[in-house]
């Protein structure tokens, strides 16, 4: 995957110990074909030669033998056009914000110049409003253009990332076009329909301090957070969290006060959820990530911006301490591990 802004949320939120120590299933991540490349579990293939793109090379970007976040990378004949393939399981999976958080990476990476000229659904394997095709021009002081596509199917995300030279910004067009007419998906009926994040006003928040609250049910198995996802909903920025590594959004569903705040913090599914506790009681930390979801105390409401940036910075001194975990395979199977 990309680089991991949050990365460090393991540690700085004293996380569980690595995946690998008790999730580890060795499952295959690649099956090469005659033609194509296969991502085993998740049943998402890509021809080996796109374009004037081929296969160089694909492997395990993170969680070595779990197949839960794999890659695959393409060059031109003189290497100048990479392109790679990501097929990845975040336990928060929407395509519409993976594409809204590349987009904010893009734009902070590659300077002021760089130009957002295309950013709209698009179809993938027949189907269409099946992905998100973004282009970008003048990137890198207008030495490049970046292109990217994203599709969720079933539990999976797939992005994929082209980017060459602004002289042949008609060869980087043709990589991710290709790959996504090429991508081809098992259950064509598991591809979701998506579209780019939508913003509207948000209500009035409440900016005042949350306290930790003692509840049994900080340590059930995870729900889904009950956000709108795909942009199917428009979300509104409740606030902003600054930290010192950064500052990210927080994110509710628009016109509403009572509902889920998701933060993401990079481009490969790391998301802080604070969700509304059963019986209306506070709300409920987990963190997000590859293959993981880790389960946090519950707070009697929405921590404020300065809070959730003091536990991203590991300077609040009431911090939720990681109650249990999920560990997803990449074969569907969740294990809690409570602490």
């Amino acid at each position: 995957m990309p680089k991991r802004a949050l990365f460090l949320v393991s540690a700085i939120l004293s996380l569980a110990a690595p995946m690998c120590a008790y999730a580890a299933d060795d499952a295959e991540a690649w099956t090469p074909t005659e033609t194509a490349i296969r991502a085993t579990t998740a049943g998402i293939s890509l021809p080996q030669t796109i374009a004037s793109l081929s296969l160089t090379k694909s492997g395990e970007a993170s969680n070595g033998g779990r197949a839960v976040d794999n890659y695959a990378q393409y060059l031109s004949d003189d290497g100048t056009i990479q392109a790679t393939l990501y097929v990845y399981l975040p336990t928060y999976a929407d395509a519409s914000l993976a594409a809204y958080m590349t987009d904010k990476a893009i734009m902070e990476r590659f300077g002021s110049r760089t130009r957002r000229t295309a950013y709209a659904s698009a179809p993938v394997a027949g189907k269409a409003d099946s992905a998100i095709r973004a282009v970008y021009d003048d990137a890198a002081d207008g030495a490049l253009t970046t292109a990217a596509g994203f599709v969720h199917a079933g539990r999976w995300i797939v992005k994929i990332r082209v980017t060459g030279p602004t002289e042949r910004r008609a060869e980087v067009l043709a990589g991710l076009d290709g790959m996504l007419a090429g991508l081809a998906v098992d259950d064509p009926a598991s591809l979701h329909t998506t579209g780019p994040a939508r913003f509207d006003s948000c209500p009035a928040a409440d900016t005042h301090d949350a306290r930790l609250t003692k509840d049994d049910a900080a340590t059930a198995a995870p729900q889904d957070v009950r956000i709108p996802r795909e942009g199917k909903d428009a979300l509104c920025v409740r606030g902003t969290v600054a930290t010192a590594d950064g500052s990210y959004d927080m994110l509710q569903q628009a016109g509403r006060s009572d509902g889920a705040i998701i933060v993401p913090v990079d481009d490969s599914g790391t998301v802080l959820a604070f969700d509304p506790a059963a019986h209306g009681k506070g709300y409920k930390l987990s963190i997000h990530m590859v293959g993981q979801t880790d389960l946090y105390g519950i707070y009697d409401r929405v921590p404020s911006p300065r809070q959730i940036a003091a536990i991203l910075d590991g300077k609040d001194p009431q911090t939720a301490k990681v109650e249990a975990t999920a560990a997803y395979a990449a074969n569907g199977v969740v294990t809690m591990v409570r602490h």
